[in-house]
């Protein structure tokens, strides 16, 4: 392996651990419509696991593992910093985000740089439903590719201890 992928594990590694020993952790799933636009513009469905850890007040990284359903059957790992919206008196949670991601599919892989936003909608004590939309280049080899998705699911925020 090259250097930037062993860089890349590292990180990886050190976030995970850290999120482990944390006690402010959310998991869920994700699901929704994708557009993958390498060798020609092809829409999928899109689902996945996903977890984050805010480590300050409204600021969060956090990492899904989705898979996509178009030609290819690319793979997104992708990876990001959220940053929540305050809104007094209210249980919805606006958010935006950046970060990058690594794709796998059946013509190799790239790398890719992903922006969106969205909301979390409560709907139990730590349980949200999020709406989100991103959305991104994907830096492939021989082809300008990019990628949408519009996507909901589930997020259970685990209790502080």
């Amino acid at each position: 392996m090259n250097r930037p992928v062993h860089l890349l594990l590292l990180f990886s590694l050190l976030l995970f651990t850290q999120i482990v020993c944390s006690q402010t952790l959310s998991i869920g799933g994700r699901a929704g419509l994708s557009i993958f636009s390498y060798g020609g513009s092809s829409a999928g469905i899109q689902l996945g696991p996903t977890f984050d850890y805010e480590f300050s007040k409204g600021m969060l990284v956090g990492s899904d593992l989705l898979l996509n359903t178009q030609d290819g059957t690319p793979i997104e790992w992708s990876n990001y910093y959220k940053y929540f919206i305050d809104i007094p008196k209210t249980d919805i949670k606006p958010y935006v985000n950046g970060g990058f991601g690594l794709w796998f599919y059946s013509g190799g892989s790239a790398f890719g740089l992903q922006i969106g936003g969205g909301s979390y909608f409560r709907i139990a004590p730590n349980l949200y439903v999020p709406a989100d939309i991103q959305f991104g280049p994907v830096f492939t080899s021989g082809s300008s590719t990019f990628f949408f998705a519009m996507s909901s699911g589930i997020r259970y925020i685990l209790p502080n201890k």
